[in-house]
């Protein structure tokens, strides 16, 4: 049946067991399509958009080491792009998708961009979405600011509360049910807390990056994708990612589309109205 899902369980080469939502292939000939979250999230991000697309894709949503159901990780340093890029292929490999398509959300989208240049060939559509080799120091720092920190809260309500309180400018729209379903996707029960489902260490590395510092590398590896037909995303209330940056990324990328999401900040959550059928689009085209 279209929109369930297998649960996936992968070994990487240093030995943590990482965890995947697999939503099967409709046909035998389908294509597949890779979801990549954020910084701090996990595969609940697209549990709305991957019955859409699983409609005509075999849809694969690995949670990174340290996020969701995978293994955390006791060396702290390893939680970097490069690892999860690297553990990423593994999976690929694992699961036997030598093509794919890619939907990469904020850290997700720069993953996609060093898998690209890592292992050409493998992306076949890239979607990205609100993120560019360029990151305005405003939103790192609304970040660093919270992650790692966030909770335990004493029950749902603290948490959707506390979600509510640090996410309002990104969706000034919703309403009370979705901030209780999105503190849900963040958060999980632990015992008798509700507490961050990640591993707060991730933020150490991130306490200590600039803006711009990694620019320079970042730009090199999206240059890669020079080939690769893409759709970036951006919210026009995003304090990550700038008009300027969007512009320059379409001038070096021809073959790069945008779609801006009214009214909201960073990150759309790619179910806004019409996103989903405008990813769908690109993605069969």
């Amino acid at each position: 049946m279209k929109g369930r899902f297998a649960e996936r369980f992968f070994k990487t080469d240093d030995g943590l067991t990482l965890y995947c939502r697999d939503y099967p292939a409709p046909t035998p000939s389908a294509p597949t399509v890779v979801c990549l979250h954020g910084l701090s999230r996990n595969s609940r991000d697209f549990q709305d958009l991957a019955p859409v697309l699983n409609e005509r894709f075999r849809v694969v949503v690995p949670e990174q080491r340290g996020r969701g159901r995978s293994d955390y990780d006791t060396v702290t340093s390893r939680y970097n792009l490069m690892q999860y890029v690297h553990d990423t292929h593994a999976m690929l490999a694992e699961f036997d998708c030598d093509k794919i398509s890619v939907i990469g959300t904020s850290m997700g989208g720069l993953m996609a961009f060093a898998l690209n240049a890592l292992y050409p060939h493998v992306i076949q559509r890239l979607v990205i979405n609100d993120i560019g080799p360029d990151i305005n120091a405003a939103g790192l720092e609304r970040i660093q600011s919270y992650v790692g920190v966030a909770g335990p809260f004493a029950d749902w309500e603290e948490a959707t509360a506390y979600v509510m309180s640090v996410s309002q400018s990104i969706f000034p729209d919703w309403q009370s049910a979705q901030w209780a379903t999105f503190a849900r996707q963040c958060y999980v029960e632990r015992g008798d807390r509700i507490v961050a489902d990640y591993d707060p260490r991730i933020g150490e590395a991130l306490a200590s990056q600039e803006a711009g510092a990694d620019s320079a590398v970042l730009w090199s590896l999206f240059d890669t994708l020079v080939d690769v037909p893409s759709l970036l995303i951006r919210g026009a209330l995003t304090d990550l990612l700038s008009e300027s940056c969007a512009r320059a990324m379409q001038s070096r990328a021809p073959r790069l589309e945008l779609l801006t999401v009214p009214n909201v900040g960073h990150a759309p959550m790619l179910t806004e109205a019409h996103v989903p059928e405008a990813i769908l689009a690109f993605l069969s085209a």
